[in-house]
């Protein structure tokens, strides 16, 4: 073992010089880009110098050709010169630009100006970011899109001939020591490619052959003891997982809905009332908002007891349902009030007609136990964009709509009315 430690040392050394080469190639390609973005930010220092006066004059001939003059340079994909509008203050616009024409792409422009010169790096391209200064203040705002082609080419160039002689004196030492490497780290080799497999198939059934009775052979046996043991583990994991998933879901829906009639609760309604006017808004289309409140429930809670109560709201809520189209949203906000989401309207008259709807259904003979259950349907009604584009407004909207459609008699719907 000490034997084959010691020849193990010498790929260590080989490793150790591959790694010194990647650490210096590196060094010496930063250090190159570091080194052209100081003169490329020197050159843009003084273009920016150059192109004060003519920004501040309104010149962009002048400017034009500074950009042109300063353009000859191989590495420059894009110039732009941006400045304040006179017309709008606070917005940027372009004074003037020049820009490869093989360069496709354009200039974006920083949303808040550098107050110093700043560079963007990329892998292949940066953009220095130069403030235009005049009399100690900033006119303007340079930016210069530069290209890391041709440094490119000549860092990779020289990193080539390096790596080259590196792979030469690699190969005199690897040649010698191939066989023996592979020997001394083929046990290891299998484990790191059992290791793999187990990862890779979440099988950790799987198990190392013990070769030899050494260090090796011990670290085998250990990992086989650790299969079975992650094996186990996962077993028992997935039990947990699969218990808590059916707990959470358990929970969301507690936490969503109305035990008693099996619909929304206020909660799932007031998430789903942000979201759908949100979108409506993006979408620029028309949503409703229904705030149903049941008449004379008061009255069945006193005459008849709470049971009877309960079992109105649940045959009120399944009529409700079944008037409904798919998409729309019925949720119970808590007593005897309920509101309906309608999404997607394209004619206002479809939600006055789905209410009229809604209140005879309500409205049909309910009977419960032999007793009949003298209850109906008040609804106010709101729309989006039409009346409000706030969830809290809307909602506020609908309620006095329908407290106007109480005070017309109950059993009937109200839009809400605007101030001629």
């Amino acid at each position: 073992m000490v034997v084959r430690l010691t020849r193990l040392n010498n790929g260590i050394l080989a490793l150790t010089l591959t790694f010194t080469f990647t650490a210096m190639a590196a060094t010496f390609w930063f250090g190159s880009i570091s080194h052209q973005q100081h003169n490329a930010l020197a050159s843009a220092q003084v273009l920016a110098s150059s192109i004060a006066p003519a920004l501040i004059f309104s010149d962009p001939k002048s400017a034009q050709l500074e950009l042109q003059t300063f353009s000859r340079a191989t590495d420059v994909l894009a110039v732009q010169v941006l400045h304040m509008s006179q017309v709008s203050p606070g917005e940027t616009t372009i004074f003037v630009q020049w820009q490869q024409p093989e360069w496709k792409k354009t200039l974006t422009p920083p949303t808040i100006w550098p107050q110093q010169a700043n560079v963007v790096s990329g892998w292949q391209q940066y953009q220095i970011q130069m403030p235009i200064m005049f009399k100690q203040e900033q006119v303007g705002l340079l930016l210069v899109q530069q290209s890391l082609k041709s440094l490119q080419q000549q860092v990779m160039a020289l990193i080539a001939l390096m790596g080259l002689i590196t792979l030469l004196m690699l190969a005199l030492a690897s040649r010698g020591l191939r066989l023996v490497q592979q020997r001394a780290l083929s046990p290891i080799i299998e484990l790191s490619a059992l290791a793999e497999q187990a990862a890779r198939d979440n099988d950790y059934s799987v198990r190392g052959i013990v070769r030899r009775h050494d260090e090796v052979g011990r670290l085998t046996e250990r990992i086989n003891e650790l299969f079975t043991q992650v094996a186990a583990n996962q077993f028992w994991l997935k039990q947990q997982l699969a218990d808590e998933r059916q707990t959470g879901q358990q929970l969301k829906q507690l936490a969503h809905h109305d035990s008693l009639t099996g619909l929304p609760n206020r909660l799932y309604f007031q998430q789903q009332l942000s979201a759908t006017l949100q979108l409506t808004l993006q979408q620029h289309k028309t949503m409703a908002l229904m705030f149903i409140d049941l008449d004379n429930f008061k009255t069945v809670n006193d005459s008849f007891g709470h049971d009877y109560g309960d079992e109105v709201l649940q045959l009120v809520s399944a009529r409700m349902q079944q008037v409904l189209r798919g998409q729309d949203l019925l949720c119970r906000l808590g007593g005897d009030e309920f509101a309906v989401l309608l999404s997607e309207l394209n004619d206002i008259r479809h939600a006055e007609s789905l209410a009229e709807r809604l209140i005879a259904a309500v409205r049909l003979p309910m009977v419960i136990r032999e007793h009949l259950m003298p209850v109906g349907a008040t609804i106010g009604l709101a729309f989006c964009p039409l009346d409000a584009s706030e969830p809290a407004t809307l909602l506020q909207k609908a309620d006095e709509a329908m407290y106007a459609a109480k005070r017309a008699g109950k059993n009937t719907f109200r839009r809400v009315q605007h101030a001629p």
